[in-house]
């Protein structure tokens, strides 16, 4: 387990990130060949799941530059928006995939990645753990002290998983919620 202030230079590198564009390559703009690819739609410019809650899309249009800023924090590729959840002015959770299947199910096997932006503007502990929909696989986390980020964190089959954050402001559960990853029954 980590334990870290990210400031200062974190904080500048993620405003840098935020005004940061991704640019799509030649296979993310190619048709697929079959029919593993997610269906997306553009919500302000931002590819999202077409399955994804309608609170994801109106929290991706309210912010497309923390959207973005956070798929740049999941590394490249990550560019498909699969769920958000703002947890009142504490923070927000995103999840990514790269599109990809990793497995024998196409729908179940899709990287995944999480991560839980800090949105007051102070450091403060957080805990971020994503499980996938496997009962063998273990979960992963990332927890400490943060002014902007806990994760990112990574399952290699975590399209109908869970994302569970947490966030305590003088020992106090300020966020404390479990997010649904992909539209799973």
């Amino acid at each position: 387990m980590k334990t870290a202030v990210r400031i200062g230079g974190a904080c500048a590198a993620l405003l840098a990130v935020t005004l940061t564009v991704p640019t799509a390559s030649a296979a993310d703009r190619a048709e697929p060949k079959d029919n593993t690819s997610l269906a997306t739609v553009d919500v302000a410019g931002v590819k999202v799941d077409s399955e994804a809650s309608d609170d994801t899309k109106q929290i991706i249009a309210a912010d497309a530059g923390a959207a973005t800023a956070a798929a740049n924090v999941c590394g490249s590729g990550y560019t498909i928006s699969v769920r958000a959840a703002r947890y009142g002015t504490y923070g927000t959770t995103y999840t990514w995939t790269n599109g990809k299947v990793t497995g024998d199910n196409a729908y179940y096997d899709r990287p995944i990645c999480a991560v839980f932006f800090n949105d007051t503007g102070s450091a403060h502990y957080m805990y971020l753990k994503l499980a996938d929909n496997y009962t063998s696989t273990p979960d992963v986390s990332d927890s400490g002290t943060f002014s902007s980020y806990a994760g990112p964190v990574y399952q290699n089959r975590g399209y109908c998983g869970t994302a569970y954050s947490n966030m305590k402001i003088g020992g106090k559960n300020v966020v404390d919620n479990y997010l649904q990853v992909g539209a799973c029954n």
